[in-house]
C-alpha cells in the first residue's frame, strides 16, 4: 500500500473532484498531451479524490486510469476513492452510485456513472497504493503520520483494503468501548442529538464526543493517511450539515524529517472563499499562510489542492471571476502550474 516513486521529474496534480475539462486544460498547459505523454518525459502524478462534486468524474477516471495502465502516470487513494471503495454514500458522490435518495442538488448538473462501469473503475481505486516514496520526496493524500506509515508498511502483502479498515475499526471501537468513552459519549449525545443538525442552536462542547471521534480517527491508520490528524476541539463547528466535535490539526508544524511530502485534501485558496457556502465550517488551516509557501518549521510540506472540488459554486462565472484553481507542483523545480496556464514559483514557509 506504501510503493516507490519511480526517480525523475514528476508532475504532481491536487484533487480533481470531476473536473474533468480543468484537468485537460492543465496538462496541456504542462506539455501533456491528450494521452500524458510528454516531450520531457515527465509523469503525471495524482494526488487522490479525482471525483466527486465535479461534473465528469466518470470521465476524470477514464483519463487516469488509461494513463496509469499505459505506465504514463501514477495516482494514489484519496478519502473520496476510499469512500466508494466501503460503499459509503456521501455528499457528491451520487454519480456512482446514481441513488438519488441520496443525491445532492448542488453539484448538478454530472455525468452519471455507466452500471457496466463501476466493477472496472473500483477495481482500479483498490489498486492504488496509499502513498509513493523516494528519497528526495513523500506523495500521500492527506497526512505524513510515522506511526500510521508503519502500520501501514507492517500488513502482510497482498492486504485487501477494505477488509483492513474495517479491521481497525473494529479494533479502535473496542478500544474506545473498554475504556467507558463510548458510554460517555452516548450520554452525551442522547442530551444534544436532535440538536445536531441545527447550525442555529448555541452547541456547547461535547468532550466524550470529541475525543470518541478522535480516537476512531486516530486509531485507524488508513483514515489518518487519506484524511489527516485530527483532534477533539474545544469549540464545536457547524460543517457538511452537522456539529462537530474534533477538528483537522496541522500536522505539519510537528513534521521535522528531512524528506518533502506533498499532500492535497485540504482546500487551499489562493483567494477567500466562502468556506461555510463550501459546507466548511471547521477552521481554515492556512490562516495566516501565503498560498504558494511550504509548511511546517522547516518547510518541508506542501498542498497543492487549490479548491477546485468547490467550482460547482462557479459554474458559468468567468474564468476571471474564478477563486478555485487546479494546480500541478513540478518536482524538483518546485513551481506550481495553474489550469489558467499560469506558472509560479513556489516560496519557503
Amino acid at each position: 500500500m506504501i510503493q516507490t516513486l519511480p526517480n525523475g521529474p514528476v508532475d504532481i496534480v491536487g484533487d480533481v473532484h470531476g473536473e474533468l475539462d480543468a484537468l485537460r486544460v492543465l496538462m496541456t498547459a504542462a506539455g501533456y498531451d491528450n494521452r500524458g505523454r510528454h516531450p520531457e518525459g515527465r509523469r503525471l502524478v495524482f494526488l487522490g479524490d479525482l471525483v466527486d462534486r465535479g461534473p465528469d468524474s466518470p470521465g476524470v477516471v477514464r483519463l487516469v486510469r488509461g494513463m496509469v495502465e499505459q505506465g504514463r502516470a501514477l495516482a494514489i487513494l484519496g478519502n473520496h476513492e476510499l469512500n466508494l471503495l466501503r460503499g459509503e454514500r456521501k455528499a457528491g458522490n451520487d454519480w456512482f452510485w446514481c441513488e438519488h435518495g441520496h443525491h445532492d442538488q448542488r453539484y448538478q448538473p454530472w455525468a452519471w456513472a455507466e452500471p457496466a462501469a463501476d466493477a472496472d473503475t473500483l477495481r482500479f481505486f483498490s489498486g492504488l497504493p496509499l502513498a509513493l516514496v523516494r528519497n528526495d520526496l513523500r506523495i500521500v493524500h492527506a497526512a505524513w503520520h510515522g506511526p500510521s506509515v508503519a502500520a501501514v508498511q507492517a500488513l502482510p502483502p497482498g492486504a485487501e483494503l477494505g477488509k483492513v479498515f474495517s479491521d481497525w475499526d473494529d479494533r479502535a471501537d473496542g478500544r474506545v468501548q473498554a475504556s467507558g468513552l463510548l458510554q460517555a459519549a452516548k450520554a452525551e449525545k442522547a442530551v444534544w442529538r436532535h440538536q445536531f443538525a441545527d447550525p442555529a442552536v448555541d452547541m456547547v462542547p461535547l468532550t466524550a464526543v470529541g475525543q470518541l471521534d478522535e480516537a476512531r480517527q486516530m486509531l485507524n491508520p488508513l483514515r489518518v493517511l487519506t484524511s489527516g490528524v485530527e483532534r477533539c476541539t474545544p469549540r464545536p463547528f457547524f460543517a457538511s450539515g452537522q456539529w462537530r466535535f474534533a477538528e483537522r490539526v496541522r500536522w505539519w508544524d510537528d513534521y521535522a524529517e528531512d524528506v518533502p511530502v506533498v499532500v492535497g485534501h485540504y482546500w487551499r485558496q489562493f483567494l477567500p472563499l466562502d468556506r461555510q457556502a463550501l459546507g466548511k465550517g471547521d477552521p481554515d488551516l492556512f490562516d495566516g499562510v501565503a498560498p504558494l509557501a511550504w509548511l511546517g518549521p522547516r518547510g518541508k510540506v506542501f498542498c497543492v489542492d487549490y479548491s477546485v472540488g468547490g467550482r460547482w459554486q462557479e459554474r458559468g462565472a468567468a474564468p476571471a471571476a474564478r477563486r478555485t484553481r487546479l494546480a500541478m507542483l513540478r518536482w524538483p523545480e518546485s513551481v506550481l502550474v495553474l489550469d489558467d496556464g499560469e506558472v509560479v514559483p513556489t516560496s519557503p514557509n
